[in-house]
């Protein structure tokens, strides 16, 4: 499928968004750009836009295989991914299977402990109040979603997991948490974004090394191996 990319939509931390002659299809553009602690630190992580493009092309691929509906149509080259126009859903979704980052400081936890069941955590996606921690109570306050919508968010974060969690330990991976975005297409919830070493945290099963952007987070080094041993993996 060709199609000619237009005007840029929208640009963030680490995509850039371009129309299409359709309408209903966007280009989706993956930056080198890096940010943390809300784009306080920024940087430039070499090669991270073509591995987080096509580390989200599998993975979008698997979870379509299993029933998650997505944004997802076709990687078109190294950087860019044609998906479906979606109307984001402002509330991040993080799913946590290990204590680890702000989960462990906010609760004073021990990083590494397992949480079984894992849990869901809602973000408000705010870039001026950093994103906070909301419940379901403030997003019904705040008009986010309606009920039935958050409901559905849960049980696909769930569903993800339960599909994800396998997929990487069978390539020696621990996922420990990672962040999720929905959105609204036609009138149906479903998976935009991306699902990267830029949105999710992974450990090495062995090592219990960081495979992620925490690795720029912290300045911990070898930053773009990390995340090209996360290409090698997924990929193959």
């Amino acid at each position: 499928m060709t199609l000619m990319k237009g005007s840029m939509l929208y640009e963030g931390k680490a995509k850039k968004i371009f129309e299409t002659v359709d309408p209903d299809r966007v280009i989706q553009y993956f930056k080198d750009d890096a940010t943390a602690f809300n784009a306080q630190k920024k940087g430039t992580i070499v090669e991270k836009g073509v591995v987080n493009n096509k580390v989200s092309e599998k993975l979008f691929r698997l979870l379509d295989a299993g029933g998650v509906p997505t944004h997802f149509i076709e990687r078109l080259n190294d950087r860019e991914m044609l998906t479906k126009k979606v109307r984001i859903v402002p509330i991040e979704v993080v799913v946590r299977n290990i204590i680890a980052g702000s989960l462990a400081k906010r609760l004073g936890l021990k990083e590494g402990e397992a949480i079984a069941p894992p849990i869901v955590e809602f973000y408000y996606k705010h870039d001026a109040l950093g994103d906070p921690l909301i419940t379901e109570e403030h997003i019904r306050l705040l008009n986010l979603a309606e009920p039935a919508m958050v409901g559905q968010i849960k049980e696909l974060a769930f569903t993800i997991n339960r599909i994800l969690t396998p997929f990487f330990q069978e390539r020696n991976m621990i996922l420990v948490d990672f962040k999720l975005e929905f959105g609204r297409h036609k009138g149906r919830l479903i998976l935009a974004d991306e699902i990267s070493p830029d949105t999710c945290r992974f450990w090495d099963q062995k090592t219990k090394e960081s495979m992620d952007k925490d690795r720029f987070r912290k300045d911990l080094g070898k930053i773009e191996e990390a995340y090209q041993e996360v290409l090698k993996r997924v990929c193959g």
